[in-house]
């Protein structure tokens, strides 16, 4: 199956893109996606050090949400703001 993967900041900028696609097996969790992402592509390096917040289809999820065809998962890294 195929979803697409959406992208911000940093992570945007790393991979040159907005959004990737990603072809998974049938019944994959996002976990397994982020294994994907973590093994081959333009964000091995900067996943190995920033840490992320996932969402699938704008709901906020974790490792062990399933994923369906055409599913849209989004990956936010943190963001800092300015001094108070």
């Amino acid at each position: 199956m195929t979803i697409r993967i959406r992208l911000f900041s940093c992570l945007r900028a790393d991979a040159g893109a907005d959004e990737l696609e990603l072809e998974l097996a049938d019944g994959a969790t996002v976990s397994d996606a982020l294994g994907s992402l973590r093994r081959t592509g333009p964000l091995v390096e900067v996943l190995a050090r920033v840490p992320v917040v996932m969402a699938v289809n704008r709901s906020y999820a974790d490792d062990h949400t399933p994923l369906a065809a055409d599913d849209e998962i989004a990956l936010i890294p943190p963001v800092s703001g300015g001094a108070r």
